[in-house]
């Protein structure tokens, strides 16, 4: 039992549908016949049954005289009309048969008691001496002959050929079983056929991905039409394939642009070591101010390097990703801790803060890191003694620098990585500082915009969804 299902499985999808739809066709169709030639057959015995029953052309008359010519005592009798056979019990049991029957088919017990008239009539099936069976209605006739007390009781036997069932029967058998196999090994043609064109866009599918597979080509495309279940697979796969062609776009991207940002410092601080190298090695002392300088700029391209590497890290999570467990954490708190690490960065410079208490829900340290980028730039950007306003009213962290501000063309661009605004590419920076800002901030369900400040600089506003109750303690 268990070899058949593993062969259907073996089969090709569309071979397995059109036996389905044959079997199932089959199944249909042979209930249909069965109940069809059932029923055929009720109503055929019915009909013989009643026929018997209703035998008006075997009447007194004709008994009378079948009963003298089995006597001897008249000319031999006429046959009895259509296919009927006639024959008269005695009440002894003994049959006299009517022509053509050269002997007379059995009788039963039953049709002796009609005969001596313990019962009225009898319906049943004999087979005679030839092997043929009949199906017999004996019933009582009495007979009256002249003088008194001369009544006499008859069984009287009329009987059909069951043939007169079985031949149409076994016709009907033959018609029904013509016309099931036709109507199988069409529904089976139908099945293959509507299996075939409803799996060809299965096998454009199934194409598209075995290119995509031995090629790696993404751009390729199924057409979707209408909005049934292949058309959706279709479409699903189209968005599949669109959504890795633009992550592998922005993977090449990624390292392309961050090749190019480890260039520069690398490049800078091979060139600073060469010269110290160079320096030992012919035994020309370099000035101290200028070995001073050289070690300077050595230092502080490694921490360009490490800022570098740690923002690369920290991108290197996809932006789908599921972000870390979140936690009711106090903004408030959190910008005040910012600060204090901004102000040393810009001692010169002057940091104004209204801090309104806030709690929301977010990665502490992911936030706290968001936070400190937008006060880095607002630094970075500031005049020397300018001053930097940072205001925490409603869940709206707002900081607002004094700066050259940002061009309206080049908004857009803020929060694309890599992307450095052509008057801050002699500063200091990575230009992801602001993308790792967006992620994060969107992950706690907030939003950021940077916007023109009136009377020059710039706005960066951080909106963030208070949390349901402050954390225990507060």
């Amino acid at each position: 039992m268990t070899g058949l299902p593993r062969r259907l499985r073996a089969l090709p999808l569309r071979s397995r549908l059109a036996l389905l739809v044959a079997a199932a066709v089959a199944a249909a169709v042979a209930a249909v016949a069965a109940a069809c030639w059932f029923v055929t057959r009720e109503q055929l015995e019915h009909q013989l049954d009643e026929s018997l029953r209703n035998s008006t052309a075997i009447d007194e008359t004709y008994v009378q005289n079948l009963l003298n010519a089995c006597a001897g005592t008249a000319a031999r009798q006429r046959p009895a009309p259509g296919s009927y056979s006639v024959q008269i019990i005695a009440t002894n049991g003994d049959p006299c048969a009517a022509p053509p029957r050269r002997a007379p088919f059995p009788t039963t017990d039953e049709d002796i008691a009609v005969a001596g008239g313990d019962r009225n009539s009898v319906l049943h099936t004999v087979t005679d001496t030839d092997g043929a069976k009949l199906r017999v209605y004996t019933y009582q006739i009495r007979l009256d002959r002249p003088g008194p007390g001369t009544d006499t009781t008859l069984g009287v036997s009329v009987a059909r050929p069951m043939s007169d069932v079985t031949d149409p029967l076994s016709t009907l058998a033959w018609v029904l079983l013509l016309v099931s196999g036709i109507g199988v090994v069409g529904a089976g043609a139908a099945g293959l056929w509507i299996a075939r064109t409803g799996l060809r866009p299965v096998d454009d599918l199934t194409r598209a991905v075995e290119h995509v597979a031995e090629t790696e080509d993404l751009t390729v495309r199924i057409p979707a039409e209408g909005e049934d279940e292949i058309a959706r697979l279709s479409r699903s796969f189209n968005a599949m394939t669109s959504s890795l062609a633009t992550s592998r776009d922005r993977q090449s991207q990624l390292i392309a642009d961050a090749g190019h940002e480890l260039r520069t410092p690398l490049t800078s601080l091979r060139t600073n070591i060469e010269l110290l190298a160079r320096s030992d090695d012919t035994g020309r002392a370099i000035p101290p101010e200028d070995r001073k300088a050289l070690m300077s700029s050595v230092k502080a391209q490694m921490t360009e390097l490490a800022a570098l590497i740690g923002d690369l890290q920290e991108l290197s999570r996809p932006d789908a990703a599921q972000p870390g467990p979140l936690q009711v954490v106090a903004l408030h708190d959190i910008t005040r801790t910012a600060l204090q690490r901004v102000r040393l960065r810009g001692p010169e410079l002057t940091i104004t803060a209204e801090l309104a208490p806030w709690y929301v829900r977010a990665e502490p340290a992911a936030l706290e890191r968001a936070v400190v980028n937008v006060l880095d730039n607002a630094v970075k950007f500031s005049p020397a003694g300018g001053t930097i306003e940072v205001v925490l009213h409603r869940g709206e962290l707002s900081v607002r620098d004094h700066g050259p501000g940002i061009p309206a063309e080049e908004l857009p661009h803020v929060f694309d990585r890599f992307w450095r605004s052509p008057s801050a590419r002699q500063l200091p920076g990575s230009g992801l500082g602001l993308s790792i800002v967006a992620r994060t901030v969107q992950q706690a369900g907030g939003e950021i915009a940077l916007t023109p400040a009136e009377g020059g600089g710039t706005v960066a506003a951080i909106r963030l969804p208070g949390a349901p109750q402050p954390p225990p303690g507060r």
